[in-house]
């Protein structure tokens, strides 16, 4: 009988031992996973939607440029198909906290019922980027269209109260499309302004328009650009419009004009000082 008891206690106290070490395993890999999601919820990429027409490999020659100015950053590119699905190419580094995100759209033609639905699909790829880095702060790059669609997000997807956005940048953005004067305000220009206190307040924007012929960039009237002060002007931490001029100042040239090359420095890398009040077209809170 006492064999038995004996034998019943030590299957009771192995028993608690396999017990003791499977949630001592459990709890181990619960605290790695928590430190993993510390240090991801420490990135704040730099996220980057090109315009139409163009592809995820369209800020490709900036970054190299940025890469040799700065501290190396690794690029994730990342492809939305139409029915909303996605594709990774490329890779965040392992120690990268501002790594650069290249968000692209199979479907990339103009128009504005097609871009509204590029904002969809853009809302789509930052929820997935965000559940799998697990970041809520990062900064923004648009060019051409792709402008348009960081603002239709920022006004019908984002949600401020888990987000943060610093910073905007819009280079030769078309807020009002092909117009030339801002009284003949497009129906993008109108929704656009309509929803625009839905735009986090704390946001700072800079909108950067070429002159090749000081007119437009050879693509996009000048006024067009700078119809986003409609739109951010006075709704915002701080708005800014920047002209630039000469060499690689047509449309397709400008990701790579080293004037908004040292814009992204200062205002998202933080690589170089702040502007003083001179390289400031305009601006208002």
């Amino acid at each position: 009988m006492q064999k038995t008891i004996d034998r019943l206690l030590i299957a009771i106290f192995l028993l608690l031992v396999l017990a003791m070490a499977f949630l001592g395993e459990n709890w181990m890999k619960g605290r790695v996973n928590d430190q993993s999601a510390i240090y991801n919820s420490q990135l704040v990429p730099t996220i980057m939607v090109p315009g139409s027409s163009a592809t995820n490999t369209r800020f490709d020659q900036m970054i190299a440029i940025l890469n040799k100015n700065a501290p190396v950053h690794s690029l994730l590119r990342v492809q939305v198909a139409a029915d909303g699905s996605l594709t990774y190419s490329g890779r965040i580094s392992s120690n990268d906290q501002q790594p650069y995100i290249v968000i692209g759209f199979e479907n990339n033609r103009d128009g504005y019922d097609n871009i509204k639905q590029q904002a969809r699909w853009l809302n789509i790829a930052v929820k997935a980027l965000q559940k799998r880095y697990h970041f809520n702060h990062f900064n923004t790059i648009g060019h051409s269209n792709g402008g348009i669609a960081w603002a239709i997000y920022m006004e019908k997807y984002f949600n401020p109260d888990q987000n943060t956005i610093s910073t905007l940048v819009t280079i030769g953005s078309p807020f009002n499309f092909a117009e030339r004067s801002d009284k003949n305000r497009t129906q993008l220009l109108n929704d656009l302004v309509k929803s625009r206190k839905k735009i986090p307040s704390n946001l700072d924007v800079y909108s950067v328009a070429g002159t090749e012929t000081y007119d437009d960039d050879g693509i996009v009237p000048i006024e067009s650009v700078l119809a986003g002060r409609f739109v951010f002007q006075n709704n915002v931490h701080s708005y800014t419009e920047i002209t630039v001029a000469g060499d690689d100042s047509s449309h397709s040239d400008l990701p790579t004009n080293g004037q908004i090359i040292d814009l992204i420095e200062r205002t998202i890398l933080k690589t170089a000082p702040p502007f003083n009040n001179g390289r400031q077209a305009s601006s208002g809170g």
